[in-house]
């Protein structure tokens, strides 16, 4: 079998594969046609090739979020590597291992006046777990140099994932090919953390409130956790993209602390232990730094000095499960007061009081879509949510039983929601994956539809509401004067234009009258459409969700 003549590529190739990295995007280009040589002829590697690189990296994060095992990106030199960032901060606050290959120019051609040449040394550096610097003109396989690659390659299966930048310098000529050679096999060596346990007992008598953040499906801790809340003085608060699934846990956090007394110290937790990453809900955040607890447990592998809630916060370094487990042995002294009856009592009357909110007949609206599509969609399935108001108005309705949430929470930027559902409907065929979108993320993201092949398991429903609902819904830009013209930018490009400029069928929905039925078909049509564009009343979108909350409000009356 051919490879690349470069000793050097083929040895990182092979490393790569040794580092379990099943799956490589490739963006075109010249410098770094060795990679490319060298990857499509490894047996265990299978290559994708997405042109635009911006889209390729986060096409690298759906696949590394689906398989939860590290993916590989490779690009030629120049500014081609600067359109990775977004997709590696994402990375990089999302716990999820990407190893990111530049391909480059000799280090002497550097700022000399050269093509396609910037500095590319350390240019991810506060977003990389590690950085390592090769060049083919003074490479020298040796014992030094093995251990220097495996040091960095270990961080791909840290107990802190995150991505992991080798800039390589490469001299032309970069076509030729050469025998396969062989390495000395190597064997990753993961990380094995020193379990240290908080004292348990400190817990007693307390109201503990649980806040779990995003994290990817894990039925052992779900297993765990709905044990701990069946303590009375236990609250456990999730949101969707936790993918915990239980009647004893608040799904809705927003939907609860709005028929909450925000001053009524029975609600104020004693004790925050929180699990998991981001939180779409700003709302508890503010409650939590307005209403002290004593202190604060985080149980994550990331992020040590974190501090999201400004309390006298403790980090565990812990898996979810293995804290719960240790937890639960204690058997804590929790059954003295009624702290999770309290919030559960206002989430039931909330979600009854939910039932009967209808909004405008005549009126198209953003709640109106999510309502109906919470309404139709069965699991199995995996649902993407864009950011801003997408994610938002997800977390306003119960989890679905069998349907995994996903979303960019780790930066939040509207960039890449596309390409990582893509990455993520790509690596399995047979599990069918949606993603609502709203019209400028699309847009922005609009290469993604650009992928060959394209996922056929994918269907995206896209919410045309001229651009930026969320500045209507959240304090300060909604009373702005400049709110459209600078914050939104509204805009009358319609998304199904774009799409169909890529070949691809698009369903359209204007009348209210007609969303369900529209839907309902969508939904379970696999073989049709893979794009429904709605139309949403944009000046009514924002009055429609405050009357909503004002409605849930008056159940506690």
């Amino acid at each position: 079998m051919q490879s690349s003549d470069k000793l050097m590529v083929q040895w990182l190739v092979q490393r790569t594969a040794e580092a379990k990295v099943r799956y490589v995007v490739i963006s075109p280009g010249s410098r770094n046609s060795p990679f490319a040589i060298a990857f499509d002829a490894h047996p265990a590697i299978q290559t994708l090739v997405v042109h635009d690189e911006r889209c390729a990296a986060f096409i690298a994060l759906g696949i590394a979020q689906e398989t939860q095992a590290p993916v590989a990106l490779c690009c030629t030199s120049g500014s081609a590597c600067l359109n990775y960032y977004p997709a590696i901060a994402e990375a990089y606050y999302r716990n999820t291992p990407l190893l990111v290959l530049t391909a480059d120019r000799p280090a002497a051609w550097i700022n000399q006046g050269d093509g396609q040449t910037i500095v590319q040394r350390e240019v991810f550096k506060n977003h990389a777990h590690s950085y390592l610097e090769l060049d083919e003109s003074s490479f020298h396989l040796d014992a030094a140099l093995e251990a220097q690659l495996q040091e960095h390659l270990n961080r791909l299966h840290a107990l802190w994932k995150g991505p992991v930048h080798i800039n390589i310098g490469l001299n032309e000529p970069l076509y030729q090919t050469a025998a396969v050679s062989t390495f000395e096999p190597y064997t990753p060596q993961p990380e094995v953390s020193q379990a240290q346990f908080p004292d348990f007992s400190l817990l007693n008598g307390k109201k503990v409130m649980v806040l779990v953040g995003q994290m990817a499906p894990d039925p052992l801790f779900e297993q765990y956790l709905e044990r701990f809340s069946k303590y009375s003085n236990v609250c456990v608060l999730v949101e969707n993209t936790s993918n915990l699934h239980s009647s004893e846990f608040n799904a809705c956090i927003d939907r609860s602390l709005n028929g909450l007394d925000l001053q009524n110290s029975a609600f104020h937790p004693d004790v925050l232990i929180s699990f998991g990453g981001a939180i779409v809900s700003k709302r508890i955040k503010a409650y939590l730094r307005a209403n002290k607890a004593a202190f604060h447990w985080r149980i994550a592998p990331d992020f040590p000095d974190m501090n999201t809630f400004l309390l006298q916060t403790t980090h565990f370094n812990l898996a979810a499960a293995t804290f719960m487990d240790a937890l639960l042995q204690q058997a804590p002294e929790l059954h003295q007061l009624n702290y999770s009856g309290k919030w559960k009592a206002i989430d039931y009357n909330a979600k009854d009081r939910q039932a009967q909110f209808e909004t405008d007949p005549d009126l198209l609206t953003d709640y109106d879509v999510f309502a109906s599509f919470f309404e139709l969609l069965q699991g199995p399935a995996v649902l993407h949510l864009a950011n801003s108001s997408v994610v938002r108005y997800a977390q306003l309705f119960d989890p679905i039983p069998g349907v995994r949430y996903q979303s960019n929470r780790g930066t939040s930027g509207i960039d890449g929601s596309v390409s990582t559902a893509v990455g993520a409907a790509l690596t399995n065929p047979e599990q069918a994956h949606f993603l609502i979108c709203g019209d400028i993320s699309l847009i922005y993201d609009s290469n993604a539809f650009w992928t060959n092949p394209f996922p056929k398991n994918l269907k995206i429903v896209v919410i045309q509401n001229n651009g930026g609902g969320i500045f209507q819904i959240i304090p300060g830009p909604a009373e702005s004067p400049l709110r459209s013209q600078y914050f939104e930018a509204v805009h009358h490009t319609a998304p199904a234009a774009v799409i169909r400029g890529y070949g691809f069928e698009v369903l359209e929905c204007e009348a209210k009258n007609e969303l369900h039925d529209v839907l309902a078909k969508f939904i379970g049509d696999q073989q049709g459409a893979q794009v429904l564009q709605i139309q949403t009343a944009q000046a009514a979108n924002a009055q429609t969700l405050d009357h909503f909350f004002q409605f849930l409000k008056h159940a506690h009356d």
